[in-house]
């Protein structure tokens, strides 16, 4: 099965298939609009104004299940994301990441792309790593979403190339980012 076999839900209400994507490069994101690492959709939007015309797509999926920090109806959030963070790229419908109700295409993500840890090298990297791990240690055990702002990269066939952890900003992924857009 590959990432284009899955249906997501896009705020109109119609189910999506991601098919509808092959041949691009998509960066999925389960996102929250009043976390604090919020401020990462300012450069997500700014990847996708440089390389969206190049192939790059970016998918948002809310999610509130990371201190509830995605309140709000799905047309709020849309509307708060648009008008605080200029979104410009596909924010869809309100997902679940963890637990019973996890969304396939999420289960699928983290299956491909196992947690490998946050980067213990840099400060907010330990933080994050003991925050998670204290606080929510059902989160961090296995293989499923840590936090808000976990970032899946898929190439152009659809293959997961890689996960990206909270504390990692979409700049960081520049430069795979432009290698997957050159590859054909």
């Amino acid at each position: 099965m590959s990432i284009f076999s899955y249906q997501v839900p896009y705020m109109d209400g119609h189910e999506g298939d991601l098919s509808a994507f092959k041949g691009k490069v998509l960066l999925i994101v389960n996102t929250a609009s009043r976390c604090s690492y919020s401020r990462q959709f300012s450069e997500l939007q700014q990847m996708y104004e440089t390389y969206g015309n190049q192939g790059l797509e970016i998918l948002a999926f809310p999610c509130n299940q990371f201190n509830e920090k995605e309140p709000g109806s799905n047309a709020e959030v849309a509307e708060y994301c648009r008008s605080q963070f200029q979104i410009s790229f596909p924010i869809l419908e309100k997902v679940e990441v963890v637990g019973q109700s996890l969304h396939p295409l999420f289960r699928y993500l983290t299956d491909a792309a196992p947690f490998q840890g946050y980067d213990l090298d840099t400060q907010e990297g330990q933080w994050m790593n003991a925050f998670v791990k204290e606080k929510y240690p059902e989160l961090y055990r296995g293989d499923g979403i840590k936090w808000n702002f976990t970032k899946f990269l898929i190439d152009r066939s659809g293959n997961v190339h890689g996960r990206y952890e909270t504390t990692v900003s979409p700049m960081e992924m520049e430069s795979v980012i432009q290698i997957l857009l050159e590859d054909s």
